[in-house]
């Protein structure tokens, strides 16, 4: 019989209130702040008044020794002994108004629950002015729990009296001051609890909490090191949770982590401190190292725990360091970007911090040049989603480079980081995987965001006007009178039948553009309205505006389809030079990308390696499994990010060359090559590679090698089983990491509505 993990018990409402009250039982934020409306909470109470079930609460003992104190606590700061896992919406709720105590937002407002009753037909209603007026009403139903209750009771009668002018009989009394005591006794509600021991682990609770919710809400990793935290050191919770709440305080004055790019919540911290601490992204590792694990023998030790929750302090404090934050902060400015409105991943601006931060105490580097080279890898990161499939994996990868560097040389931490981000901005990058990912109509797009940051670092101003584009996006919003419009109006390409929202608002159809002049377009036909516009400027104006929108050589008199093909590809020239101003500040190394910044970059989310695409170096022999594995490397770029695929390189990076590969075509050479590996991908794939998917030779050390760059695709790309016939085209493949997935159903729905919407 399997070990039980849990035991059966009941508390009454008021013993749970007085545990948490003396620190016996945490009611840590695991699942989500206090998210519940108040008519929920006026609901809970009727429910419990009429004697109806109101859940399980379900408490997980945190195995605190006796006589253990929290980290940096005093001799009578104790753990406690019971964490809630589920309940705390319902406890919150009733610890609130039992006590009168506020809770805290989501937004870090502090909001009192006031809920009233009247006894004469046993309702509880949210209080509000109109119910405070009624004489009908207990306003606040927390008076019933304080002391002194029944000189209010008293009062609330006679104000009854009054208002009706005449009394009230013996039996109606009664009947009142029964419906109070029934409120008031609600105090001894019992609740049933289940209790997880100490032995279960933090997956098993998650897993229960998951069947036993009915709110569809998960526990995540991060959840666990922050209840951890509740536990052995509370004030470092407390940090985390003081900072978010500054951060998001809009009328503070004094310094604070305020900013234009990002609210972060104290999990987005908890993920910075964590890396910066241990060079880990994998919380359920983190979760194992706080809790004072050793991974080898399993075996818990309180020295072991103290000791990591100090590695974590002190890294925290550089964290939550306000000169720390702004000072990385502003290498997002540096690169272009102005405000929230640009940032469609926090995830990379949180690792980026990371490396930031390694950047500043490991390598001693000062702020400007950390502002330099933080300020490409961001642009970078963002603009690829390399931290958007696995991040954790990404990141660790990332970490790892750092930690091989060997020694703390601040120059040879800035080459890394440039090395990684040559291997990602490659020609390949430019002129075919960019421009795929701006075929899309997404608000949030990363790559929309390079777009408007290259026009930032170019000093670009708005079409037909001398407003600067940046306006747009600092931190007070910008004017109602710049705004993005349609350069084929959305009622010319009615009458072009071009109706879907997708292709009417692709990002290469919008350009900023005064709201006066665009007033004056309205719904004309390019042809019509460029001319004219274009003529009130003058000859170097005109040419530097349609360079900074992008704008091809008689644009308005091509096919809408035709447009947008040509457009795509000048706004990624328009990005690549506002990133060449990156590259050209003083220190900075900006050598052309080769495939050297590849093989040294290593395996990632962007770059694979392979020996052969036809020859097994096992059996001597062709197999198709070989190919098989181009076409899914290939395929999983083309549905994540895109990337490069090495081919005549092994998997530690070694360069093999290609010439045994080749041998086994019946006329060996380049030529023979590209068209093998061209039909194997067009007849695995459910979409034509041309357009999609480069490739090319190189000479490295002596040998031949191929490089296949692959764009990221606008729709799902799926691939055949190996030997799958005509047309079956199942299998959907994605890069994630270093590594190429399959993912079925459920998991790939999410995925393909995640990546595409």
């Amino acid at each position: 019989m399997p070990k039980t993990l849990y035991r059966d018990t009941g508390y009454t409402l008021m013993h749970i209130v007085e545990d948490i009250k003396n620190g016996g039982i945490a009611l840590p934020d695991i699942q989500r702040p206090f998210v519940w409306n108040t008519t929920k909470v006026r609901d809970l109470f009727d429910s419990m008044y009429k004697g109806f079930p109101v859940g399980t609460l379900v408490f997980w003992e945190t195995g605190a020794e006796a006589g253990t104190r929290r980290i940096h606590g005093t001799a009578n700061d104790r753990p406690p002994k019971l964490l809630i896992v589920d309940g705390q919406q319902r406890l919150t709720s009733l610890y609130s108004v039992l006590t009168g105590r506020a809770v805290l937002t989501k937004s870090y407002k502090e909001q009192f629950i006031r809920i009233a009753f009247r006894p004469s037909d046993e309702t509880f209603e949210v209080s509000n002015a109109a119910i405070e007026r009624s004489p009908e009403f207990i306003h606040d139903v927390t008076e019933l729990w304080s002391e002194g209750y029944k000189a209010r009771v008293r009062k609330f009668i006679e104000r009854l009296r009054k208002i009706r002018g005449e009394s009230l009989d013996a039996t109606e009394l009664d009947h009142y001051e029964e419906r109070i005591d029934r409120v008031r006794d609600l105090r001894d509600f019992r609740f049933q609890v289940v209790e997880l021991n100490v032995h279960a682990e933090e997956a098993q609770v998650a897993e229960i909490f998951v069947r036993i919710n009915s709110e569809g809400v998960q526990l995540n990793q991060d959840d666990f090191i922050l209840t951890l935290m509740s536990v052995y050191w509370e004030k470092g919770r407390k940090e985390l949770e003081d900072f978010c709440r500054s951060a998001a305080d809009a009328a503070g004055k004094r310094p604070s982590p305020r900013n234009d790019f990002i609210t972060p919540t104290p999990n987005q911290m908890l993920r910075v401190g964590v890396g910066f601490a241990f060079r880990r992204a994998r919380l359920s590792l983190v979760y194992n190292i706080l809790h004072g694990k050793d991974l080898e023998t399993g075996i818990i030790s309180t020295e072991r725990r103290d000791a990591q929750f100090d590695e974590l302090r002190r890294a925290q404090e550089e964290v939550l360091d306000l000169t720390n934050w702004h000072e990385f902060l502003k290498c997002l400015k540096h690169a272009g970007f102005r405000s929230s409105r640009m940032i469609s991943s926090e995830t990379a601006l949180l690792y980026s911090y990371v490396i930031w931060l390694i950047g500043r105490r490991d390598f001693d580097l000062d702020y400007t040049k950390l502002r330099s080279v933080i300020s490409r890898w961001f642009f970078m990161a963002h603009t690829t989603g390399r931290y958007t499939n696995s991040p954790e994996a990404q990141l660790e990868a990332d970490l790892r480079r750092l930690l091989d560097i060997g020694t703390f040389d601040g120059e040879m931490f800035c080459q890394e980081l440039d090395r990684g981000i040559r291997a990602v901005f490659t020609n390949d990058f430019w002129e075919i995987s960019l421009p795929n990912m701006l075929d899309t109509a997404a608000a949030k797009s990363p790559a929309l965001s390079s777009y408007w940051a290259a026009l930032n670092l170019l000093d670009a101003e708005s079409l037909f006007s001398g407003q600067a584009i940046r306006d747009l996006f600092d931190a007070q919003d910008a004017p109602r009178s710049l705004e993005r419009h349609h350069l084929f109006p959305k009622g010319y390409l009615r009458t072009k039948g071009i109706r879907t929202k997708r292709h009417v608002n692709s990002i290469a159809n919008m350009s900023f553009i005064d709201w006066p002049e665009n007033a004056e377009i309205g719904d004309s036909a390019p042809q019509e309205y460029w001319p004219a516009m274009a003529g009130r400027l003058d000859s170097k104006k005109l040419k530097q505006q349609r360079y900074w929108h992008a704008l091809p050589m008689g644009w308005e008199q091509l096919d809408y389809s035709e447009f947008l093909k040509k457009r795509r590809k000048l706004i990624a020239k328009v990005v690549e030079d506002g990133f060449k101003i990156l590259w050209d500040e003083q220190g900075s190394v900006s050598s052309p990308s080769d495939v050297t910044d590849y093989l040294l970059a290593g395996e990632s989310q962007s770059v694979e390696f392979k020996s052969t695409a036809r020859l097994n170096l096992h059996s001597h022999r062709v197999d198709k499994e070989m190919g098989h594995a181009i076409v899914k490397t290939v395929c999983g770029f083309i549905n994540a990010e895109g990337g490069a695929l090495l081919i005549g390189v092994d998997d530690a990076g070694a360069v093999l060359g290609l010439e045994d590969d080749m041998q086994t075509l019946g006329s060996p050479g380049r030529d023979s090559y590209e068209l093998f590996l061209r039909q194997v991908l067009d007849d695995n794939l459910s979409i034509s590679t041309a357009g999609i998917v480069r490739i090319r030779f190189e000479q490295l050390e002596g040998r031949e090698i191929c490089v296949v760059s692959a764009a990221p695709a606008p729709k799902s790309v799926f691939a055949k089983s190996l030997g799958g016939g005509q047309g079956d085209f199942s299998d959907f493949w994605v890069r994630v990491g270093n590594a190429t997935k399959q993912l079925y159903g459920n998991e790939m729905l999410e995925y393909q509505e995640r990546h595409w919407g």
